[in-house]
């Protein structure tokens, strides 16, 4: 393998990397703007969730309940309304996704030490967010429930009782439960993979519609040598965005790494060189820019967002699928970048990830240069 040639094919590259301004978009803009788009818009967090109450016992009891209720960080009241006619027309508008009903004889009931009902009506057109928000109603009746329990026992004069188990609730890694601190991570993997993998993906098959590829089969050029020399750039290119994306998750959103950079930046290098040599094993087989283009969204872009455990989580996914997320680069990427973010592990708790990128690495490395040695390089 000779220096001068894979230095001549990389010099080629960057110079049309540097001319074409739609990769300079492509490698540079379209990563910081998914960077803010994912930090700033895309929240996993259900907290403020808008309510309305429609009070139909108008006592100090009922009132004390919407209060508490509304003095949680979960929760805040958007209107009282009138009658159950306003309510169903704003719940079938979307306009809130919870409403809470007390009906009349509210305070006397429980005056009456009889179980008072209140109706909770949930908007479950978002499931998850359902989900969650029956989570946060539920825990709040409870607990109003034992306020209650614990007032009736003062009232009777008997001694206090103490729950049979006392939950003492601790959260390890994001102890905030802020989902930013996931998700800006996690859109490094999606960034390689857009500069990585579709970009690279452009690059054999522009020399195939060119008709260049002639003229590189005439030259004393090997496929290994060509490969090395068409990925460098992008590579360094990539790494680039890593770098600002790092920066910017820490400045912007206060997302810093609790173990190390160099680690981090060992694993975004191997992440890097899959996904350069996966867009160039997709534009090497196609030999088509706009097949190419369009492969590598459904090969890359699209499975390092949906089956990488970075949006969606793999343990709810069917098995079937969950055996198709194997073979997933950005997958164990993403599970390297959480460990090194949030649980401040070393590499002897994840080599088994960075042996199965190698391994990828080296498969394709091995495809590529056996679809040019059919092509005569």
């Amino acid at each position: 393998m000779r220096l001068r040639n894979i230095e001549a094919v990389m010099r080629k590259e960057f110079l049309h990397v540097i001319r074409d301004f739609r990769s300079l978009y492509l490698a540079f803009a379209i990563p910081l703007l998914l960077i803010l788009l994912f930090g700033y818009a895309l929240s996993l967090d259900v907290d403020d969730i808008e309510m309305v109450v429609l009070d139909q016992d108008k006592t100090q009891e009922s009132r004390n309940l919407i209060r508490e209720l509304d003095a949680s960080s979960y929760f805040s009241t958007k209107a009282h309304l009138a009658n159950t006619i306003e309510m169903t027309d704003v719940l079938d508008h979307g306009s809130v996704a919870l409403a809470v009903v007390i009906p009349p004889g509210f305070a006397s009931t429980i005056k009456a030490d009889r179980q008072a009902q209140v109706q909770i009506i949930i908007d479950g057109s978002d499931p998850n967010f359902a989900s969650i928000v029956k989570g946060y109603i539920t825990g709040f009746i409870d607990r109003k429930n034992q306020q209650l329990l614990f007032e009736f026992l003062n009232r009777e004069g008997r001694t206090k009782i103490n729950a049979p188990v006392d939950g003492r609730i601790r959260v390890w890694f994001n102890e905030e439960l802020v989902s930013r601190n996931f998700i800006v991570p996690g859109i490094t993997a999606i960034i390689i993979m857009i500069v990585g993998a579709m970009l690279t993906s452009l690059i054999i098959a522009r020399e195939y519609e060119n008709g260049t590829m002639e003229t590189i089969k005439s030259l004393p050029l090997s496929g290994a040598e060509f490969l090395i020399g068409k990925a460098i750039p992008y590579f360094f290119i990539t790494l680039t965005d890593v770098l600002i994306a790092v920066l910017m998750g820490q400045v912007l959103f206060g997302v810093v790494m609790k173990a190390s950079f160099w680690l981090m930046l060992l694993a975004s290098s191997l992440y890097i060189l899959v996904a350069v040599f996966l867009g160039l094993f997709i534009s090497n087989a196609v030999k088509s820019q706009l097949v190419a283009n369009q492969t590598a969204i459904l090969i890359t872009y699209l499975p390092s967002l949906m089956l990488s455990n970075f949006v969606f989580p793999i343990i709810n996914m069917p098995d079937a699928l969950q055996y198709v997320t194997n073979i997933v680069p950005a997958k164990y990427y993403i599970n390297i970048l959480s460990g090194i973010y949030l649980r401040n592990l070393t590499l002897t708790h994840f080599w088994q990830d960075f042996l199965v990128l190698f391994i990828m690495l080296a498969v394709l490395f091995a495809l590529n240069i056996r679809l040019l040695k059919k092509e005569g390089l």
